[in-house]
């Protein structure tokens, strides 16, 4: 099993969404974000730690240090599901590619449907192929 697969079993059967994880070269440092249905808290990502660091000993995991976090007001937007679940909140995203020339856009999602994220722009409307989105992350608000 690899280590994503791993963690992501992991965390959700603990009751919680993997949003992300990132490795550091060699895999020394593993930062895991998670999230739960009202958010989480520092119990949240205790039980977590404590939780991968029992089950990365088992699995003879090699690393020297472990994060676990929420994923902040500027949440990464990953998989569908995550746009479908802020729709109506702004968000910035980056493309892999141009298109018409730009890669950057920020607007209000509306969704998403047959792979096509829908994003009102201040100036426009923009329907933007999922898997062609590079970086995407919520916008707070403040």
């Amino acid at each position: 099993m690899q280590l994503a697969e791993l963690i992501e079993q992991a965390v959700t059967g603990l009751g919680y969404e993997l949003v992300d994880f990132e490795t550091s070269p060699r895999a020394r440092l593993l930062r895991i974000f998670i999230d739960g249905p009202q958010g989480v808290n520092i119990d949240d990502c205790s039980k977590v730690s404590n939780h991968l660091s029992r089950l990365f000993t088992v699995e003879n995991v090699d690393y020297d240090r472990l994060e676990v976090s929420s994923p902040g007001l500027d949440r990464p937007l990953k998989k569908a599901a995550d746009f479908e679940r802020f729709a109506g909140q702004q968000a910035q995203m980056r493309m892999r590619l141009p298109i018409n020339g730009q890669r950057n856009f920020t607007g209000l999602l509306s969704g998403v449907k047959d792979g096509i994220v829908n994003l009102q722009g201040t100036e426009a409307a923009y329907q933007l192929p999922l898997e062609q989105i590079e970086k995407a992350r919520l916008v707070p608000k403040f």
